[in-house]
């Protein structure tokens, strides 16, 4: 059977460049995977992945085994600072059955599940990466598109039917296509994530824990069967990295329950970060796309940015396999752009503000004023309530294949 292109260029081996990979590699689609780096990033990132991506990461064949190397989180809560009372939570265990799917968040550590996203597309797919490839530049007519690289060996440039950004929140696709526009703003907040051994469950902590704070507000997420945690806190704006670190101890005695000093627990890694919300004007130009961080950005308190990158690229494999089965022509991929947008302006925006705003907020007064969590208040000892607005999340979604031919 003949196939209306050839080839996908992918640039950038995070996270959804490659699920999108291993998406299109699965269905037969030649992919090549452009890194600038030498090696997949082992920064402290993204680990738990929401429910409105899990069929995404079924349909790639993985979540089974995501499930099997990481954990299938139970429960989340909200904690009142200091004495770490359960405010409200959720019980994740009522999406283990839904109409036959297992809809539970899962996690897994994000370099875990990069590096087997990646042994998967290029063992059992024949996807390629190649390594040391810095995209300076992109390009199109109206029968190709391509990417302008600069490799060890010198600066080439590489065809492809379709180049598809997914290289990250400073993505060159994006700027390649709309220079520094990439309309939004960045918080003032400082962000700081942690990897630490610590025992939060004798202090009686859930798999994934809110603490509210104006000033000290911060998460605890189990990472590992072994005890690893996740824990992300606010930082003044405006401290350097060694002042980071510096205030580090004093930041975890100051929060965490028990107050513990450095030798109470075991730190693996730490990083900083700003937060952002933003979108570019569109995530197609002709041959050349956008997705994820690349496409748009979002804080990282309620999981929306990597879950929301994941149902892009769910939703441009659709576009781009129904373009490969002769089910849909090039059309498809400006609904892409349409309704990604749309989906991050209804939903992702506005829904990661306000679990930013949430968190940051004075926890004496929080579910007074917070609707969202009086709603989960409210759901508490109700499962259908509660299943039901653990499932609101999917509305994320969209489904392109509904403008297949028929």
């Amino acid at each position: 059977m003949s196939h209306p292109f050839e080839k996908v260029v992918i640039v950038g081996a995070g996270p959804s460049g490659l699920l999108l990979a291993l998406l299109l590699s699965k269905h037969g689609i030649t992919v090549h995977i452009l890194e600038a780096s030498h090696e997949l990033d082992k920064q402290p990132r993204a680990a738990y992945y929401g429910s409105a991506a899990i069929p995404d990461l079924r349909r790639a064949g993985i979540i089974d085994e995501i499930r099997r190397q990481g954990l299938t989180p139970a429960s989340t809560a909200w904690r009142r600072w200091g004495d770490f009372e359960r405010i409200t939570g959720t019980d994740g265990e009522l999406l283990a059955d839904v109409d036959g799917e297992d809809l539970r968040k899962a996690c897994l550590v994000l370099n875990q599940l990069n590096q087997l996203m990646l042994e998967e597309a290029l063992g059992k797919y024949n996807a390629q990466i190649f390594w040391d490839h810095r995209v300076v530049d992109t390009g199109q007519d109206g029968n190709q598109a391509w990417v302008d690289v600069e490799t060890p060996r010198g600066p080439t440039r590489i065809y492809g039917d379709y180049i598809v950004g997914c290289d990250g929140g400073k993505s060159t696709v994006r700027k390649s296509m709309f220079g520094v526009e990439f309309p939004g703003f960045t918080w003032d907040t400082q962000i700081v994530s942690t990897d630490v051994y610590y025992d939060f469950t004798k202090h009686g902590f859930d798999d994934l824990n809110f603490v509210p704070h104006h000033d000290h507000f911060f998460m605890v997420a189990k990472l590992t069967s072994d005890g690893l945690y996740r824990v992300t806190y606010g930082e003044l704006p405006g401290l350097t990295w060694e002042e980071m670190k510096s205030r580090q101890p004093w930041k975890f005695q100051l929060m965490l329950p028990g107050h513990p000093g450095p030798a109470d627990y075991k730190l693996t890694d730490m990083s900083p970060y700003k937060m952002h919300q933003r979108c570019a004007p569109s995530f197609r130009k002709g041959r050349i796309l956008l997705a994820a961080d690349a496409a748009h950005l979002c804080n990282p308190w309620g999981g929306m940015g990597i879950t929301g990158g994941f149902v892009d690229v769910g939703g441009l494999y659709d576009c781009l396999a129904g373009i490969w089965d002769g089910k849909a022509d090039e059309s498809i991929l400006d609904l892409y752009s349409e309704k990604r947008i749309e989906k991050y302006k209804a939903m992702i925006d506005p829904i990661s503000r306000n679990d930013f705003r949430r968190v940051s907020s004075n926890p004496d007064t929080l579910l007074d004023q917070d609707p969202v969590l009086q709603a989960f208040k409210k759901a508490e000892g109700n499962t259908a309530l509660q299943k039901e607005l653990l499932l609101s999340s999917l509305a994320m979604r969209y489904d392109f294949t509904q403008h297949y031919r028929k």
